[in-house]
């Protein structure tokens, strides 16, 4: 049995992995793509025919993952979660997954069982076919989360999908809470560039109200490094970010060339009331 949960409406029961799809009690089945990934999405939880991150923007942020780009910081992050109290085997569950880098790094440290979940298709199959000891789900975590109540020792959002009450109610008691958020500074050379102006974006004060009454800050800190990157890698990242779409940025977008740019994530480490 795994820690998921049926995702059919009126079910949430245990499902059980077999050879080719996800079952529970109730009889049904879920099928696991050829990749490794399931997809637990059911149609009152599509926003639109094609959810999620597209194909291109999910390769573009592994690329530059796979280039060093961004990595220092994510692994400082994860060795902080390796330090955490975590049980043997513990059930770690990462919203918002992606290509799946955060859940495999801290597996190569702790003896974890991962469960990456993402509204794109796209990136639960990348995440499969890099990582295929771990599960891999296709779900709206805005919505229901398809996973037992009080069934992970910790949960990640890393500049992901957020969702306090969903969050609760799948940790076990004690469990930890970590998300991250693009810090107020992150890529501010390149938001000068393409969009005329730099300013400086803070979330952290919205997200610690929006957590209050389920989750108790342990701990707030910040993760920066500067990295030269070229066009190609620029371009990437407006691709993963979304940025420099509208017509007003095309010509600043043309004349990209290689610069410094500062990442940084602004980390929360929550406990469960």
């Amino acid at each position: 049995m795994s820690a998921l949960s049926c995702s059919v409406r009126g079910c949430g029961q245990a499902l059980t992995r077999g050879a080719r799809t996800f079952t529970c009690p109730a009889g049904h089945a879920h099928d696991i793509a050829r990749s490794g990934y399931v997809n637990l999405l059911q149609p009152q939880d599509r926003r639109s025919a094609h959810a999620g991150d597209a194909k291109a923007s999910v390769e573009a942020r592994a690329r530059l993952l796979d280039a060093g780009i961004g990595r220092a910081s994510l692994e400082s992050l994860i060795a902080r979660a390796a330090r955490l109290d975590l049980p043997s085997a513990a059930c770690v569950v990462d919203l918002g997954c992606g290509s799946g880098e955060a859940l495999a790094m801290l597996h190569a440290l702790r003896p974890i069982t991962g469960v990456g979940i993402d509204l794109s298709s796209a990136a639960a199959d990348l995440a499969a076919r890099r990582h295929p000891d771990m599960t891999w789900v296709v779900a709206n975590a805005d919505r229901r989360v398809p996973v037992l109540d009080r069934a992970a020792a910790l949960v990640m959002s890393l500049n992901g999908r957020r969702n306090a009450g969903e969050s609760a109610r799948i940790l076990e008691p004690g469990g930890s809470l970590l998300i991250t958020l693009p810090a107020p500074d992150d890529l501010i050379e390149l938001r000068e560039l393409v969009q005329g102006q730099a300013i400086e974006r803070p979330r952290g004060e919205g997200l610690l109200v929006e957590h209050a009454a389920r989750f108790e800050l342990v701990e707030r800190s910040v993760f920066r490094e500067r990295a030269r990157l070229e066009r190609d890698q620029l371009l990437d990242l407006l691709v993963g970010t979304y940025r420099g779409r509208r017509a007003s940025a095309a010509a600043r977008v043309e004349s990209l060339a290689g610069m410094d740019v500062t990442l940084a994530i602004e980390c929360f480490l929550f406990s469960l009331r």
